[in-house]
């Protein structure tokens, strides 16, 4: 648990940041709800076409990824396939890395021990309300194991292990094995792959993380929203997760979901220590920048480039290729 505790921790610097650049999508209609669906789609499916940018005969393609996906959904586009082929560089999704370097992070590890627990040795009874807990402790028994370690998480550590656990029990993945094999296209095809992740520099790893244990966070309406989503969103985010592996953007766009997301990234946020020693603050703007740099730089040098991008920001007025079309390059959605 300590383990998957910190890696989430460590992702949600990340993912975190990337929700914040995103509005929230408005409720939907009545009239516009989309019939949510049991049964999640198998089998081979090419996921959304892509968007083109383009300036000149120079082209930047760009793959959408999502999450939650099928399980056991196989992935292949032909589209994505014959792009790589023509193409000179991939690049893939921006990021944040708290890197602390191998032989570093052996030596911190005794200094993690605890880093998702209640400062104060509390327990979630005696910081979420009553009526949550109870319907938390309906959704431990039926997706994580009967045991009271869980009650000493930090509310975000907490939902975090409940939620992913949930997913996999449904019959949902990440999407990490899809992100692999596009970047396993672009190997074979001898593409230069250029990571657009920003590194997050701690000068004083030891002091942050017991600064960190102490640091209250604001994550209960984190627990909550997840609460909530797993009680009444689960055909949302099966119908989701179809919708992507269909390509059907239409019905990912009438969907309103980052309640759950935009909670959680609060939580984060709403630490100090992070704030202060690993400038999360800045994150978001920082990786917006980032990989906006690097596809101006790769639309500049090569013929032909493709590039994954988190499906939410490519959706809406503030997504990133508002930004390079508000610069003259053409942007094209997939039909």
């Amino acid at each position: 648990m300590l383990t998957r505790s910190i890696t989430a921790m460590c992702l949600s610097l990340s993912l975190a940041s990337a929700w914040a650049q995103t509005d929230v999508p408005t409720a939907v209609a009545p009239e516009a709800q989309v019939e949510p669906e049991k049964i999640l789609v198998v089998g081979q499916r090419p996921g959304p076409g892509l968007w083109k940018v383009s300036k000149g005969d120079h082209v930047l393609w760009v793959f959408g990824t999502h999450w939650p996906l099928p399980k056991k959904m196989e992935w292949r586009s032909q589209q994505v396939e014959a792009i790589v082929a023509q193409s000179q560089e991939l690049l893939k999704e921006p990021g944040a890395n708290l890197d602390f370097g191998v032989v570093r992070s052996v030596l911190l590890m005794p200094f993690m021990l605890g880093i998702d627990k209640n400062p104060d040795g509390g327990v979630l009874s005696d910081k979420v309300p009553v009526d949550v807990h109870e319907r938390w402790l309906a959704l431990r028994k039926k997706y994580l194991k009967d045991d009271d370690d869980y009650e000493r998480l930090r509310p975000v550590f907490a939902a975090g292990e409940l939620f992913d656990e949930a997913m996999k029990q449904n019959g949902m993945t990440s999407g990490g094995e899809m992100r692999k094999q596009i970047v396993k296209l672009a190997e074979k095809n001898k593409l230069k792959i250029t990571p657009t992740a920003i590194d997050l520099s701690v000068d004083s790893p030891v002091k942050a993380i017991r600064a960190f244990k102490k640091a209250p966070m604001d994550d209960v309406p984190c627990f909550t929203a997840t609460v909530k989503r797993l009680e009444t969103d689960l055909d949302g985010i099966r119908t989701r997760a179809n919708a992507w592996a269909k390509g059907d953007l239409d019905v990912i766009r009438k969907l309103d979901y980052r309640e759950h997301e935009n909670a959680c990234t609060a939580a984060f946020f709403s630490n100090a220590v992070l704030n202060e020693k690993a400038g999360l603050g800045t994150v978001p703007e920082r990786m917006r920048a980032g990989w906006l740099a690097a596809a101006e730089k790769a639309l500049a040098n090569n013929h032909t480039t493709i590039a994954m991008l988190q499906l939410h920001n490519l959706l809406g007025p503030k997504s990133y290729l508002a930004d390079l079309q508000a610069k003259g390059y053409t942007v094209e959605q997939p039909e």
